[in-house]
């Protein structure tokens, strides 16, 4: 054991953010720390590295052992470049490498007792300087600034002219050079691209310290840590296993609690009525046996009801209006900002229901073809066209649509004043807000809280062409699933950029790549894109290079034309079987409404008087009844 956290409290004025928190970390163990927004995962981080005092409780550290702390936002403030930045971390190596070339030098002249020594010394250094791996020293340092995504001709930059972004970078690149016996990262994927984040990943696991990692990214989690522990309403709980482990884990946990809880309040409420009606018999043996009843009943320890389990909380929200089957058309679009080009003469199509995913590394233009497509910028070339009755709703990183001296509430009323206080309520209850948190007030929330406002208002606009710069940035695990589920069940378009692979696993239909001034077509989600890449990239790069093989060419091509086939094909068969349990349900219907119209006729006396018209619609409604029989078992059979 390297770690050990110990009864761990903590409270800010009247709220107790830590209570009794206990948990422990073995040698090279890798962990995770989660919980909602505000649930004191940064603050455990903070007291674990002393920046804060716990009020009680105590935090554990192996004698001799080192700890390196990432925290979320960081603000360098140095005139190094970022590659003199990282060699400072080396220094203690590079001195000792200066050692033993200045020993080198001095052997020469030396002799006797005198050499003896500076052999001896030259040796230890040698052998520390080799543990240390000091002879790679600077393809080390250079290795973590490409995989966190510095391009070589960013090495010079200086440190103070970076972004908060790159900052946060420069300093995580610093500490994992640093190698501590155990590494601290508070959200360290926030400013990675996919490819650095799947070589943070890479290094993290052949890391050969210990790991505690708070972050929001599940397919990190999932690929990085063996351990979760778990803050809910302070208290901390230790799952053993990656994300989805403790997901389902937690998931049986909470419904056994949920019926413990429901059996108990069941049992309390017979109580409760047994004695009532024994009081009500107003008899002495009555009364003394529900008074037996009511002392028995209140040495009862009642159960805490658990909280909502979100993944049953259904939010279907469908568009006011069905746009048409072609739902964005966009041919040879251009961008480039002074000599840089972002892409060029790129093209796609969006079909009415699909779920599509743009991806890419940082600086390729994924925003910028949003902000075209909304029409914020103007294109060099190319033509985007939308479709009929297409209405689109657009969600930036930067919540630019809510009014700050606003409520939640308010913020949703005003903009839906049809909607009942009820149903207002329902919707920001399905966002996470519930009870006075709808009384808050937009300036007073944080970036998450916000981002779930907006979203709670783009789901109800009437738009069917949804279009989302980077939705779960700043989202929480909770609030991510719940968008999740929402754009599952969402009948409209949608089109977004994300780096969140877990998220896009679990809701594109489709993946677009930006690389390379181009865009690569996936059908399907980030497992399939991750399972093609390597083919798809392939298959471009030999169609780009002149010397590339023909056969090879044609190979990956007929893979992916099958690939692309079967998927349309098995798209179209899905199109097709819905449709047709519509039309069968609009011909249910059609039938269902004309025999309660034969129904009423057949009450009316001059129709039961009129023998030849009776007859009519006897055998008309035999006829009904017979097609109604048909239809039932085609729309069963449609619907498994």
């Amino acid at each position: 054991m390297i770690l050990s956290c110990n009864h761990i409290s903590k409270a800010f004025g009247t709220d107790q953010i830590l209570s009794e928190v206990s948990f422990h970390i073995e040698d090279q163990e890798k962990a995770a720390i989660v919980g909602i927004n505000g649930a004191g995962k940064s603050t455990l981080l903070k007291i674990i590295v002393g920046e804060l005092a716990a009020d009680q409780g105590e935090v554990v550290l192996s004698k001799g052992k080192t700890l390196g702390y990432l925290a979320q936002h960081q603000d360098l403030d140095s005139s190094r470049t970022i590659y003199d930045e990282l060699k400072e971390v080396k220094r203690p190596i590079i001195e000792m490498e200066q050692e033993i070339r200045s020993l080198e030098l001095q052997m020469k002249d030396a002799s006797g007792e005198e050499l003896e020594q500076m052999l001896s010394a030259y040796s230890r250094l040698n052998h520390t300087f080799e543990l240390e791996n000091g002879y790679a020293w600077q393809s080390e340092i250079t290795g973590v600034m490409k995989g966190l995504g510095f391009a070589e001709d960013e090495f010079n930059k200086t440190v103070c002219t970076l972004s908060g972004g790159q900052k946060t970078r420069v300093s995580l690149g610093k500490l994992l050079l640093s190698k501590p016996d155990i590494i601290l990262l508070d959200e360290p994927t926030n400013h990675l691209d996919m490819a650095s984040i799947a070589w943070l990943e890479t290094y993290l696991l052949n890391y050969s310290g210990a790991v505690i990692i708070v972050a929001h990214d599940r397919y990190f989690l999932n690929r990085v840590v063996g351990k979760i522990v778990e803050l809910e309403q302070g208290h901390s709980t230790v799952y053993q296993g990656n994300y989805t482990a403790y997901s389902e884990k937690k998931a049986m946990i909470r419904a056994a609690q949920m019926k413990a809880y429901l059996n108990q309040q069941q049992e309390i409420k017979h109580q409760e009525e047994v004695i009532a009606k024994l009081k009500s018999f107003n008899r002495e043996k009555s009364i003394k046996r529900a008074e037996s009843r009511e002392k028995m009943l209140n040495k009862i320890e009642v159960l805490e009801k658990p909280a909502e389990i979100n993944d049953e909380m259904q939010i279907r929200l469908e568009p006011n209006i069905a746009s048409g089957n072609d739902v964005l058309t966009i041919r040879d679009l251009s961008k480039s900002f002074g000599r840089q080009k972002l892409f060029a003469n790129i093209g796609m199509e969006i079909k009415r229901g699909e779920r599509v995913a743009i991806i890419g590394n940082n600086g390729t233009g994924k925003t910028t073809i949003l902000k075209l497509i909304n029409g914020m910028l103007p294109a060099d070339t190319g033509t985007i066209t939308l479709g009929s009755k297409v209405h689109i709703g657009y969600y930036d990183q930067e919540h630019h649509v809510l009014h700050m001296e606003k409520t939640v509430f308010e913020e949703v009323q005003d903009a839906y004043p049809n909607l009942t206080n009820t149903q207002v309520r329902n919707i920001l209850a399905a966002f996470l807000f519930t009870g006075d948190d709808v009384f808050k007030r937009i300036s007073d929330l944080s970036g998450g809280e916000r981002g779930r406002v907006s979203l709670a208002k783009l789901m109800l606009s009437e738009a069917n062409f949804l279009i989302l710069d980077e939705p779960t940035n700043h989202l929480d695990i909770t609030s991510k699933e719940i968008l999740e589920q929402a754009l599952r069940n969402y009948t409209g378009t949608v089109l977004y950029v994300s780096h969140d692979r877990y998220f896009i696993n679990q809701t594109a239909t489709r993946i677009l790549e930006l690389t390379g001034q181009t865009l690569i077509n996936y059908i399907g989600n980030y497992d399939y894109y991750l399972e093609k890449k390597e083919l798809m990239n392939t298959l471009y790069s030999t169609q780009n290079t002149p010397s590339g093989s023909e056969a090879a060419t044609a190979a990956a091509e007929s893979e992916v034309k099958l690939d692309w086939k079967a998927q349309k094909e098995e798209q179209a068969r899905i199109r097709k079987r819905q449709n047709d349990l519509r039309k069968v349900e609009e011909d249910i219907h059609k039938l269902e409404t004309r025999d309660g119209e034969i129904d009423a006729l057949l009450s009316q006396e001059e129709i039961f008087t009129d023998v030849a018209k009776l007859m009519e619609l006897n055998k008309e409604k035999e006829d009904i009844q017979a097609n109604l029989e048909t239809l039932y078992e085609k729309w069963e059979e449609l619907a498994e």
